[in-house]
């Protein structure tokens, strides 16, 4: 059986309702349930809206308001009336928005909607259930929240709600953009309210999104609590360790350098946010774990300190598979890049090892080939030992690598 989930905390936050800031709109959801996988927080790059979704009702009911939600906004539906749709299904709540059409919940649900005037004046308004909206052409947020049972901090849920919303209205007068104030959010919301699992976060105007980085890796598993560290990185080489293996590590194995503990929060404020220096690193033709993140510090340590060339970037790459930072994938070559410099992007196809590999083959200096043919008969034996004597130094090198 696969435990029902259930996002109990939603937030969308608009801090540029003309939709030109590209950190001006974000979303995010977390819960101390299980299974917060990516259809709690969904987004569409080519119309920039998302979803997120939750309540106590049955699971199916819950996918299919998602999909009725989707096809209303698909359709040029206003957020307040693709929500709406939540109010059809028994028990559960759909939350959705855009950077410019404003934002709304549906539904069942307990809820705040923050308004900011352009004179600095905030409104914070308590809803409960049917339908509460974010007025397009204004900026404020909306913050869904209610405890899971089994939380060991059972009924702080509608203090913590109240006391963030308006400590999100604070932040948006005071002008920090929504990607910040999203992980500032689930940051206060997982430390007092202990709604903690990931979940994650997407950048509405960019297309940006926190993927699988904190959602369970498993069925029936909470993800990744987001008030905890989530890895160390050296910030001159990029190389990365995620907890809990980053407790062994206080320095980089590389360079020497003295590593940078990461918060959850600060990881994901980091993966949606787009700065002047920042990087947009996808991966493709792997699924182990780390991997991903792990690719993306060395990409952007290496862009960073080279600029954007596929040369270099592979070169780092391979460097790092020869260490052993990045596993189960063979050698990039530039070809295997699709760097664009312009939109400040940087695509890596990796292709997977066979057998359960964990790293490519060795550079022997003899063909595997002519070891494939000598594999079934004794003789392997004393040439493999004739291997060792004469090329000693090349195969302690490989075997050191």
């Amino acid at each position: 059986m696969v435990h029902a989930a259930s996002a109990t905390c939603n937030v969308i936050v608009i801090t540029d309702p003309s939709g030109t800031d590209p950190n001006g709109a974000a979303a995010g959801s977390m819960s101390f349930a299980d299974n917060m996988f990516q259809s709690t927080f969904l987004l569409s790059k080519e119309n920039k809206y998302a979803v997120l979704s939750g309540g106590k009702g049955e699971s199916t009911p819950r996918l299919e308001a998602i999909v009725d939600t989707i096809s209303r906004l698909e359709n040029g539906a206003t957020p307040s009336q693709a929500a709406s749709a939540a109010s059809l299904y028994s028990g559960i709540r759909v939350m959705c928005g855009t950077p410019t059409g404003g934002a709304a919940v549906g539904g069942y649900f307990k809820a705040y909607v923050v308004i900011v005037e352009d004179d600095g004046t905030i409104k914070v308004t308590p809803y409960s259930g049917g339908l509460a909206v974010l007025p397009a052409g204004k900026k404020g947020a909306i913050i869904h929240l209610r405890n899971t049972a089994g939380n060991p901090k059972m009924g702080t849920a509608d203090r913590v709600r109240r006391e963030t919303a308006i400590n999100m209205g604070k932040m948006i007068r005071d002008g920090y953009p929504a990607t910040t104030i999203i992980g500032e959010t689930l940051k206060e919301v997982a430390t007092d309210a202990g709604e903690k699992y990931g979940g994650g976060a997407v950048n509405m105007v960019s297309g940006l999104t926190t993927g699988d980085m904190f959602t369970p890796e498993n069925l029936n598993e909470t993800g990744y609590p987001m008030d905890s560290n989530y890895l160390k990185v050296c910030p001159l080489c990029g190389w990365s360790v995620g907890y809990p293996s980053a407790e062994n590590y206080q320095t980089c194995p590389i360079d020497g350098s003295k590593l940078k503990t990461v918060s959850a929060t600060d990881a994901l404020i980091d993966a949606i946010t787009v700065t002047k220096d920042s990087i947009m690193v996808s991966v493709y033709g792997v699924d182990e774990s780390g991997v991903e993140q792990t690719t993306k510090e060395v990409v952007k340590a290496s862009v960073k300190k080279y600029g954007y060339n596929a040369n270099t970037i592979a070169g780092s790459l391979n460097k790092a598979i020869n260490n052993g930072l990045i596993v189960g994938v063979n050698y990039v070559e530039p070809k295997d890049l699709n760097v664009k410099q312009s939109s400040k992007a940087v695509g890596v196809y990796y292709s997977a090892l066979p057998n359960g590999r964990t790293a490519p083959a060795w550079n022997l200096p003899i063909s595997s080939n002519v070891l494939d043919l000598l594999g079934n008969i004794q003789t392997a034996i004393g040439f493999v030992m004739v291997l060792l004597v004469l090329f000693r130094s090349t195969l302690i090198t490989s075997f050191k690598r």
